[in-house]
């Protein structure tokens, strides 16, 4: 059998070294990829910076195909590139994400618009400060925090151009991927932390129920970070994922 190609998506203000152990746990069995988004690390930023030019992005320097993860942002992400190359997407496991990271009509799972504002403002003011609140606040709740703050800390994005973490805060208050939903075809795992602060996990429930072919899988010691929390587990349930 072939060795089969994963990619790892990071989210928002954290850079892709945050996959190191679940590369190096997935290593073994798979071929492991961990871009920086676009402005991130040593990545060129993208222009225009939205969602659909970072899937393009991303997918121009992927293999042919690949099983994609996809955390939070990267989730997002992850749902773009899936409906724009779905010959190259061929399965996703998608953690920590929603369709929809703000509340609006129709639905309340999300984040209110003027909380994000908020967070913007405050970024722009206090980048390092801001980001360090960001990172506390996507561990806050999780049984095994302490265990893996220090990782979060180690990789948070402070050097990553303040333009580029505006542009991803404005893909988060207007990205709606609902409709396009039912056109990701592929076999998906929504993967998603009970005690998550960021996204709720009512938001990832409707998003499993909407995508065609997805299943469900709710961590109940974890927050927003599931594959720090429970690196093993996560671990277990992406190969069993992949090796479908």
């Amino acid at each position: 059998m072939s060795v089969r190609d994963v990619v790892l998506l990071h989210g928002w203000g954290i850079s892709a070294g945050v996959w190191e152990g679940l590369a190096a746990r997935l290593a073994p069995r798979f071929r492991v990829h961990a871009p920086d988004l676009p402005g991130y690390g040593s990545a060129p930023a993208c222009k225009p910076y939205t969602l659909e030019r970072i899937a393009d992005t991303v997918a121009r320097t992927a293999p042919r195909r690949c099983n994609v993860v996809g955390w939070s942002l990267g989730g997002e992400v992850a749902l773009a590139w899936a409906r724009r190359a779905p010959y190259q997407v061929q399965r996703l496991v998608l953690i920590a994400t929603t369709p929809c990271f703000t509340s609006r009509l129709g639905w309340s799972c999300g984040t209110a618009p003027a909380l994000l504002d908020e967070f913007g403002h405050s970024l722009a003011a206090d980048g390092a400060g801001t980001l360090a609140r960001f990172v506390a606040g996507q561990a806050k709740g999780d049984a095994r925090a302490q265990t893996f703050v220090g990782v979060l800390q180690r990789w948070s994005a402070r050097r990553t151009p303040g333009s580029v973490l505006a542009a991803g805060l404005a893909i988060l208050a207007h990205a709606d991927l609902r409709r396009e939903l039912h056109s990701v075809r592929q076999p998906a795992l929504v993967l998603h932390g009970a005690r998550d602060r960021i996204v709720p996990p009512a938001a990832a429930r409707r998003l499993a129920a909407a995508l065609p072919n997805a299943q469900f899988s709710l961590l109940r010691a974890c927050a927003h970070v599931p594959f720090l929390s429970q690196p093993a587990r996560v671990a277990r349930l992406l190969r069993a994922t992949f090796d479908e």
